[in-house]
């Protein structure tokens, strides 16, 4: 099955392969002469029983033994000879298609993560490149071997007595046909539901496991992550019912591959009707022994069958990443002109999604404004900030950093005008001063250790056995989430951007933390143009203006006494947050 439609699999490997394309061909080539080696011995082990039954020179039987065996073992060898072709040329397909899709990865907006989930994309790097892997290396020798055994075995099975071989063959037909029932396009489409499947319960497991403290602070079961359990629900529905429809072929396909044996007798009773003689006895005897073959050859192509639709499913998933396009760029390479931030109704809409995300909102940043973004959860406040920085491009409107539209400006330089701190840090198996640096790639230790100190970071480091150079992870060593984000502060101190986005940034940093990162913040901000995300509404107090987002519009703007005036949603929001951080036991 070279082709499924128009997805020519083999091709696309071709490509990935490179140069190694010779050594996939030579594998299964020298595969081939295997499975033809390994028949010969049969005709060596009917020749032995030929002269025990006939009553020939015994002397034979030792030559034609050791030849059968000296056969065996030749196609054993020859067999591992193709496998080391296949095994070479899977390993560089793997890599190829590794770093391919990294690099693609690389340059593709950082919406795209939010969108379809870390989860779904690391599975398909992992497990789509290692079935690539798997089925180059061993079902591809596999495959050539279940297309050229039925050859020979059709000459083994006919040659001797042509009769008794066709009544053997009539199960195996049979079976072959139920075979063929359970594959084609229909099944090609069950394997992409079933990989779905897969993919929608790793994607919503690690959004679970990310929730686990949740869950356990507050006594929750997996019920409280419907999503979870609704993927799960929705794989078991769907393993069952392809079940169902698979039962009835694939059990008369185990019943008739099984069943030669049984057409065997048959065959023998017909034939024996005039009186049992020395060949039919060599021939009864020699099916007995040859026909499990055409059961291992028709297993054989069952499973390459069923090998090569996932295959193509993944490589289909592959080549999905792989024609995501990063953000167009039209060269124009513009600089901003100062650190001022402007959006002019601007409206996005999440792919998929029934409603926009932001509708319509204009609002203008001047250069070294303190502003904040606040709103109910849901309102659009993070979507307008990643939209500020491209991580998805709007759906109408537009956003000018500088004056300049953001599409003219070249990633690269967009992303030296814009420093992040997210809430939910992120830090890499390195070291301290490793992952400080990733801002910086040249900044040597003193700028690391004078950024560290601005974001409040000297008492992380003078605790760790190795102090700046120390690895997080390695031998128990771990920082608390309030302590990881002043680390992930630092990252932003060094890269020096003139604006700066925090997006609720002080959201799981405990009080003691909470008071160095807003310290370090201070730091941080002083002379940048800065955007505040959050919930925690005395953060934003001092802000020059806030803008409320409900229901993806901007409703609202102004400074904190301007809005309380208002009576507006942010003096709700507000009032309602005064009353939960003063609310008290009572006696």
């Amino acid at each position: 099955m070279g082709k499924t439609g128009k997805f020519d699999h083999m091709k696309l490997i071709g490509q990935y392969a490179g140069g190694h394309k010779k050594l996939i061909a030579l594998g299964r080539a020298i595969a081939a002469v295997s499975a033809l080696l390994v028949l010969v011995p049969y005709y060596d082990l009917w020749k032995i029983i030929s002269i025990a039954v006939n009553g020939e020179d015994l002397s034979g039987i030792s030559r034609y033994a050791w030849q059968a065996v000296i056969l065996t073992v030749t196609s054993l060898l020859i067999y591992i000879v193709a496998l080391l072709c296949t095994h070479i040329a899977a390993f560089r397909v793997q890599a190829n298609m590794r770093s391919s899709l990294m690099r693609r990865i690389l340059t593709l907006p950082l919406g795209v993560f939010d969108e379809d989930g870390t989860g779904k994309i690391r599975r398909i790097v992992n497990d789509s490149t290692a079935a690539t892997e798997t089925f180059i290396a061993h079902q591809l020798p596999d495959k050539t071997v279940a297309a050229v055994t039925p050859i020979g075995l059709m000459v083994l099975v006919f040659a001797f007595n042509w009769k008794m071989g066709l009544i053997c063959m009539i199960p195996a037909l049979i079976g072959f046909l139920c075979m063929t029932s359970m594959m084609g396009k229909g099944m090609q489409e069950k394997m992409k539901e079933y990989q779905n499947a897969l993919d929608i319960m790793s994607s919503e497991a690690t959004e679970y496991v990310r929730g686990i403290p949740v869950v356990k602070t507050f006594g929750q079961t997996i019920h409280s992550f419907r999503r979870f359990k609704a993927s799960i629900d929705g794989y078991g529905k769907w393993t069952t019912e392809y079940t169902l429809v698979l039962r009835f072929p694939m059990t008369a396909f185990m019943t008739c591959i099984n069943a030669i044996f049984a057409f065997i007798v048959v065959a023998a009773f017909i034939f024996a009707k005039d009186g049992v003689s020395a060949g039919l006895i060599l021939n009864v005897m020699y099916y007995i022994i040859v026909t499990p073959l055409i059961t291992v050859a028709l297993t054989k192509v069952a499973y390459s069958g069923e090998a090569e639709m996932t295959l193509i499913d993944a490589l289909k998933r592959v080549e999905r990443v792989m024609e995501l396009e990063p953000l167009p760029d039209n060269g124009a390479g513009r600089i901003p002109a100062d650190h001022s931030v402007e959006l002019k109704n601007v409206t996005y809409r999440y792919k998929g999604a029934a409603r926009d995300a932001v509708k319509n909102v204009s609002l203008r940043i001047e250069p070294g404004e303190h502003v904040a973004l606040v709103g109910p959860s849901g309102s659009g406040k993070t979507t307008l900030a990643e939209l500020m920085v491209r991580f998805f491009d709007v759906t109408e409107g537009e956003i000018l950093v500088g004056g300049v539209n953001v599409k003219d400006i070249e990633p690269s330089e967009l992303m030296k005008q814009v420093s992040f701190v997210f809430q939910d840090s992120r830090l890499i198996k390195k070291s301290i001063l490793e992952n400080v640096r990733m801002a910086k790639p040249d900044a040597d230790e003193n700028e690391v250790m004078d950024a560290l100190k601005k974001a409040q970071c000297m008492d992380i480091i003078e605790k760790l056995p190795k102090g700046v150079h120390t690895v997080i992870g390695e031998k128990g060593t771990y920082l608390s989430g309030g302590e990881q984000q002043r680390i992930t502060i630092a990252r932003a101190v060094i890269r020096n951007a003139p604006i700066l986005i925090l997006d609720e940034a002080t959201a799981f940093a405990d009080p003691d933390n909470e008071a160095k990162v807003q310290a370090a913040f201070e730091e941080l901000a002083k002379g940048k143009t800065l955007i505040m995300i959050a919930h925690r509404l005395s953060t934003v107090m001092n802000a020059d203006r806030i803008f409320v987002m409900e229901d993806g519009r901007c409703t609202e703007s102004g400074d904190h006494e301007t809005l309380m005036h208002n009576n507006g949603l942010y003096r709700k929001m507000f009032d309602e947050y005064t009353r939960s951080i003063e609310w008290k036991v009572g006696a």
